[in-house]
């Protein structure tokens, strides 16, 4: 039986609670780069289920971590 990565990173998640998934996430942040491929399927669709305010958000903070991170200085903080 042949699944896609992103089949498998779905499989590996589904049925978690809330609490589970934030530990996934959690655990992966950081971590090594082979978790990177799981994150990425993770955001994918939280970004195609997201509102435009919520994408706009999530834009506007990896915009000031990027502008932070060139100009060498530590996180900014978030704009909760």
């Amino acid at each position: 039986m042949n699944i896609t990565l992103r089949e498998a990173i779905f499989r590996r998640v589904e049925g978690k609670s809330k609490e589970e998934l934030r530990a996934t996430i959690d655990d992966s942040i950081g971590n090594a780069e082979a978790t990177l491929p799981g994150i990425g399927v993770l955001f994918e669709t939280i970004w195609a289920h997201s509102a435009e305010a919520t994408r706009e958000q999530l834009v506007d903070t990896l915009h000031a971590q990027l502008a932070a991170r060139s100009q060498g200085t530590d996180e900014v903080p978030s704009p909760s």
